[in-house]
């Protein structure tokens, strides 16, 4: 089969800005109530300049805005604010704070469109991916008030002859945030959400590349939170980041990002034996048996392969078909990536996928798809980069992927889909887990027996059957392995940052 040729990139009206500058949110730190000036621009100190950080349009690679870049001196700031305003934020009740998270729910669909063009604009989404992200970010929220509302324990009782044992729930504290630029807001809101709702202040810094929506949410809720509840800090991971992971009052930090940040987070984190909260990468097998609905298998693929251009930790990239069945699915599967429309968000409804999120991610992709091909990898479908300005890279689909080899078991994080072959189901299972990650997977048959047993013996997080990349606030999503630990989404998240206290009364007369 030779490889589709490669698309053009749709542009439309690039004259015309996804969001004006009146539009843009200030470009600096929210702490304690407000936006202020980073520490060395505030001294006042001879010499002293606020250094920032360049945001660049990935669509095209023009500058966007210049946003602060934080030093250690802001973060303690956030954490001295997040500390005073802890007393009354987790003393407030379980009502309260569902009142003001169903508040900031509502702030964010009544800004939604807004929220949306932020979202394209610094990520080169398509209007499409942002409209689910700023969706599910106001759900998350609605979620979040809701679960607050409905902790359980263990009855209290007299387990010990008496003496009456009662279990409370209490907050972890002040929780340090760091969320990742695939889903700028979405992460945001994923613990945001149940950070407050649990009863915790804290402080979050969003990722250098993708500040805008973040900050222009602050600016959006700041009437509806206490000052010093949510604080945020802009700049970079060695410097706000790992402040945020080393700092004494810290109780807690949570981190979405890379397997290499989740590991530099946790040896940080491990000299105060803070508690850590970990979502990282993945490399999610698909296992297509050779009883599948092979044409429904390869629309999956093409959704949840290639959703978000492939920037996706849960993305469906790994595809482990059948023998007897992988010419068919590669034909059904090249049908449908064939298909897809590139291009900016200002390209209109069409456009299906964007470019990658900087020049050094797309680099860092197409590095990888050149080393496969050398490899002996087969591009069916694209294999490279795309012409002109802005960042984007063919949708991808690779055959004849050697097992062991890199592109079969490291995270491209591009719109990339590799296709191996095995021949027995105990080699389909065991292969789909010798990669090191543990995040998600999914398993495509009609044999019902199968659909029951296969994800039992699969070592990922979440396991779909004839489905990937379904989520709900309702169900718990987080890894195994290289993926981390800790759950964001459902009653699990809110579990994760809170802490359980057993008070014992002696009542022995």
């Amino acid at each position: 089969m030779a490889a589709t040729p490669a698309p053009a990139v749709v542009r439309g009206d690039t004259t015309t800005p996804l969001v004006t500058a009146a539009e843009l949110p200030p470009l600096t730190h929210f702490i304690d109530g407000a936006f202020v000036e980073s520490a060395a621009g505030a001294s006042g100190a001879a010499g002293a300049a606020t250094s920032t950080t360049t945001i660049v349009n990935p669509a095209d690679g023009t500058t966007i805005a210049e946003v602060a870049e934080g030093e250690t001196a802001d973060v303690d700031s956030a954490v001295d604010a997040s500390r005073r305003a802890l007393p009354a934020w987790k003393s407030t009740t379980p009502k309260e704070r569902a009142d003001i998270l169903l508040a900031i729910a509502d702030r964010i669909e009544d800004n939604a469109d807004l929220l949306i063009r932020l979202e394209s604009l610094n990520t080169g989404k398509p209007r499409v991916v942002s409209e689910d992200d700023i969706s599910m970010s106001a759900d998350t929220f609605r979620f979040a008030a809701g679960a607050g509302r409905a902790f359980t324990e263990m009855g209290a009782g007299d387990y010990v002859e008496g003496h009456t044992s009662v279990i409370l729930r209490e907050p972890v504290g002040v929780v340090g945030v760091v969320v990742p630029w695939n889903y700028p807001l979405l992460m945001a809101a994923w613990k945001i959400g149940p950070i407050l709702a649990a009863g915790n202040t804290l402080v979050l810094k969003p990722s250098e590349q993708t500040p805008l929506s973040t900050l222009k949410f602050a600016e959006l809720v700041a009437d509806l939170l206490p000052a010093g509840v949510l604080n945020i800090v802009t700049g970079l991971g060695p410097s706000v980041g790992a402040r945020l992971s080393s700092h004494p009052d810290i109780d807690l930090v949570a981190l979405t990002g890379s397997v290499g940040s989740g590991r530099a987070v946790a040896t940080s984190a491990g000299e105060s034996l803070k508690r850590v909260h970990l979502e990282l990468g993945g490399k999610a097998p698909v296992i297509v048996f050779d009883d599948a609905d092979l044409q429904a298998a390869a629309e999956g693929v093409r959704n949840a392969g290639y959703w978000n251009s492939g920037q996706e930790c849960g993305a469906g990239t790994r595809v482990l078909v059948h023998s007897s069945v992988a010419e068919k699915f590669t034909e059904l599967l090249a049908e449908q990536v064939g298909s897809y429309t590139v291009g900016d968000p200002r390209g209109g409804e069409s456009v299906e996928l964007g470019p990658m999120i900087s020049e050094a991610h797309f680099e860092r992709v197409t590095g990888f798809l050149d080393r496969a091909i050398a490899d002996g990898a087969k591009p069916v479908v694209g294999g490279g980069a795309l012409e002109g300005p802005g960042f984007f890279v063919a949708s991808t689909v690779l055959a004849k992927i050697a097992p062991g080899s890199e592109a079969s078991q490291e995270e491209i994080f591009g719109p990339v889909v590799t296709i191996e072959t095995f021949e027995t189901e105990d080699e389909a299972l065991t292969r789909a887990n010798e990669v090191p990650y543990g995040l998600a997977a999914s398993v495509w048959t009609t044999d019902a027996a199968r659909s029951l047993d296969a994800p039992r013996h699969l070592d990922f997080g979440t396991v779909w059957v004839n489905s990937h990349l379904v989520l709900a606030a309702e169900v718990p999503w987080g890894g195994f392995k290289g993926s981390g630990y800790g759950r964001d989404l459902s009653i699990y998240a809110l579990n994760d940052f809170s802490r359980t206290k057993h008070v014992q009364i002696n009542h022995s007369r």
